[in-house]
């Protein structure tokens, strides 16, 4: 299984009547001479050139332009600075627990650039949290610098909802260099999982007690549909524990293998950050993940999660959110984003009957 994105040409196939179809190869272009023009075709024919602009490239995700040292002070790795899959994992560790997830220039109306050097500044730099497309831009140009081979995806969130969400979740399919299979790599969702799942039909992972499983379906047209599902919150625990039910499972996301490019997750970040209907824009999410909980920040409820299943619910008073976000979640927000918080709360909220 590949889903390194193959040569799409650009050219139509079908060989014009003034000479056979044999002359021609299957792109349209005389054999032995690639990007040449027939001499039956028009002057303005454009010509084929090779690669595609959808192909492979080792710099797809700007990780030539990446403060790698930084970064990785950022998600606090020490480690080994090279392309195998040991690396991959604890990379992958260190991200999603390192920089936490949150909305707030959504919330507040600002405008969110998603090219490299502006998401380097904000979640490196500026110590500041992010959503989905920009951990993973961030995280994409971070193992491409080290030699992975990276792939963009996109995910169509479920959370167990009946119906259809918009495709707005950016994902990785990483490949190591001492591993041939391809791992998903979901780091910007804000709830783990801590380390890759390989993208295999069936993959079940644990990590720290955290539990993920991958599942292949025949999709429309032939094409497969996996979903990612994770143990939903409530008592649970391993299967095999005498006395303890199964383990509850939640569809998380659903995606498929076609490849996605920076500027794919840029129109799907527009969505998420302007659009009256995207949740992103009507009130505060932040969320932090750690080995031993999961802690998430809706408006003012902070729910915190552990690997059992089990969660406490605590309403946080709006004085109080300052103290919540930098010591809970490791997001300090100014005086000013804060007044403008409360101000767009005040104002978004509707009475109590």
């Amino acid at each position: 299984m590949s889903i390194r994105p193959a040569d799409t040409g650009g050219a139509p196939t079908t060989a014009p009547t003034t000479a056979p179809a044999t002359d021609l190869t299957a792109s349209g272009r005389a054999p032995g001479t690639p990007g040449a023009r027939p001499e039956d075709r028009p002057a303005d024919f454009p010509p084929v050139h090779d690669p595609s602009p959808t192909d492979h490239r080792p710099d797809r995700w700007s990780g030539e332009l990446l403060d790698l040292d930084a970064y990785l002070a950022r998600v606090g790795y020490d480690g080994p600075r090279e392309p195998t899959l040991a690396v991959l994992r604890d990379l992958q560790r260190a991200h999603t627990t390192g920089i936490p997830f949150e909305n707030v220039h959504a919330v507040l109306g600002r405008d969110l650039p998603l090219d490299l050097p502006a998401v380097e500044a904000r979640l490196v730099h500026g110590r500041r949290g992010g959503y989905c497309f920009e951990h993973v831009l961030l995280f994409a140009a971070a193992v491409e610098r080290l030699g992975f081979h990276v792939t963009g995806m996109i995910g169509r969130v479920s959370l167990g909802a009946p119906k259809v969400l918009p495709a707005t979740h950016g994902l990785l399919a990483v490949t190591a260099r001492d591993d041939d299979r391809e791992w998903l790599c979901d780091v910007g969702f804000g709830a783990g999982p801590l380390g890759p799942i390989e993208l295999a039909d069936g993959a079940h992972v644990t990590y720290d007690g955290w539990q993920h499983r991958l599942e292949r379906r025949p999709g429309a047209h032939g094409i497969d549909q996996w979903w990612l599902y994770q143990t939903a919150p409530g008592p649970s625990g391993p299967d095999d524990t005498p006395g303890r039910a199964p383990t509850p499972w939640i569809d998380r996301h659903t995606f498929t293998l076609t490849a996605q490019y920076p500027i794919d997750y840029v129109v799907g970040s527009h969505f998420v950050g302007t659009n009256a209907r995207s949740p992103f824009v009507r009130r505060l999410f932040a969320q932090r993940m750690t080995p031993a909980a999961h802690h998430s920040l809706d408006d003012l409820t902070h729910v915190t999660t552990r690997p059992d299943g089990t969660s406490t619910t605590e309403e946080i008073a709006p004085e109080a959110l300052d103290h919540t976000l930098r010591e809970v979640f490791g997001i300090a927000l100014t005086q000013e984003e804060l007044q403008q918080l409360a101000t767009h709360r005040e104002t978004t909220t509707p009475p109590a009957p």
